[in-house]
């Protein structure tokens, strides 16, 4: 398993290489919020373990392996900040957070996100269940516990 800083790394490389196929150390300086000697030194050890090219002073790019960590780490973060707005967490908080958790989740957990998110996502109307829960979110009230009160 990769570390958090290893994933923040290969994320980074991938979005700032979205368009031309590659970025430069003092690119990926800037977004990590770190000097362009600790991205050097990330990058050898990247490179040595497959995930990059790195050619001094000119470029650096993802190999096959280093873009499909990337883009398994993405995906993890988009489901994170879909499944926290569901919860009526705002989306710069949720954004947030889903960066911190994303490193941490069991492979298993986040198919269940993925599963779980697609299941409400597809759903033709808003889900009872989803709007009963947003108004207990709003009012503290259980919208079942008005309706036992209500037949009683």
């Amino acid at each position: 398993m990769l570390s958090r800083r290893t994933e923040d790394y290969l994320e980074a490389i991938y979005e700032l290489s979205d368009k031309r196929g590659f970025t430069r150390v003092k690119e990926i300086a800037e977004k990590l919020g770190v000097k362009p000697a600790t991205v050097s030194e990330m990058l050898e050890r990247l490179a040595k373990e497959g995930y990059v090219v790195h050619k001094k002073r000119l470029y650096v790019a993802l190999t096959e392996k280093g873009r499909e960590v990337a883009k398994s780490v993405r995906e993890r973060r988009e489901i994170l900040v879909r499944f926290l707005i569901m919860l009526g967490v705002p989306k710069e908080i949720a954004e947030e957070d889903a960066c911190t958790i994303e490193h941490v989740l069991h492979p298993e957990t986040v198919k269940q996100l993925k599963n779980f998110v697609r299941f409400v996502e597809e759903c033709p109307l808003d889900p009872k269940w989803l709007k009963h829960f947003k108004e207990f979110c709003e009012t503290g009230v259980h919208p079942c516990e008005r309706v036992k009160v209500s037949i009683q």
